[in-house]
């Protein structure tokens, strides 16, 4: 059951031993394919680069070079999260074909912590409403009861996170679009103050609205996920230059 553990518990295994970076990258890949295909949670799955990505941070872990809670964790990213080499669709045909030359801040502060990424999940088209039901790649499914929706925009973050198919995935929320689907799918998921996350990088819904923030199975969860997104940005003007407290 190692796909229901926190971060704090996976990431204890990872350091004493217990299991490699990559098995439990290749684990969570598994799970990903065997139910992904009823429940839809993702747009994009990046397994060669998630088990890349493993495969360093188990090396530099055996090395005794921790970066941090993330180190080894494998996480997933909504789908209008900017990513170099890896589509970006905004769960629309007219940005199917996108593939961004950069990434959004918070991804590199995710892959600087070391984590894993295990691919770009579902949204609302265009992050535009509550169901996640109008993602051009059809919608997410309720992981409780595949009947039932995910709620929107981040529906495909919640479903991936409640039912185990990564440890962690970001969210976004303009109005509700990161607490309902939280609520929906019975996860944590946390909308922070404004200019706290940077947007940039982000297919915005409203520039002066829209927030990022972690989805997660438990508070502690969200609060060492928020660690390491949380921070001045430059690159966005929007982001508050003030001191990060410790979560």
């Amino acid at each position: 059951d190692l796909h229901w553990l926190s971060i704090d518990e996976v990431g204890a295994r990872l350091r004493r031993g217990d299991i490699g970076a990559v098995e439990l990258t290749q684990a969570m890949l598994d799970r990903i394919g065997a139910l992904d295909g009823k429940l839809n949670a993702y747009i994009t799955v990046t397994a060669e680069l998630a088990l890349a990505q493993a495969d360093v941070a188990e090396k530099e872990l055996h090395a005794g070079e921790d970066r941090g809670p993330l180190h080894g964790i494998p996480i997933a990213l909504k789908d209008l999260l900017a990513t170099q080499g890896i589509p970006t669709t905004f769960a629309s045909r007219a940005y199917a074909d996108d593939i961004p030359d950069f990434d959004a801040t918070v991804a590199t502060r995710l892959a600087d912590a070391g984590a894993v990424l295990l691919g770009k999940t579902n949204l609302s088209e265009g992050a535009a409403n509550s169901s996640s039901q109008s993602s051009a790649f059809g919608g997410p499914c309720n992981p409780w009861n595949t009947d039932y929706i995910t709620g929107g925009s981040s529906g495909g973050s919640a479903a991936a996170v409640a039912a185990g198919l990564a440890y962690a995935a970001i969210g976004s929320d303009t109005a509700m679009s990161i607490r309902q689907p939280a609520a929906l799918c019975g996860i944590v998921g946390l909308k922070p103050t404004f200019g706290r996350v940077s947007k940039h990088g982000a297919m915005v819904l409203s520039n002066s609205l829209d927030h990022l923030g972690p989805m997660t199975r438990g508070v502690a969860d969200a609060a060492v996920i928020l660690q390491v997104l949380a921070g001045h940005d430059p690159a966005d003007p929007d982001s508050a230059d003030l001191p990060v407290p410790e979560y």
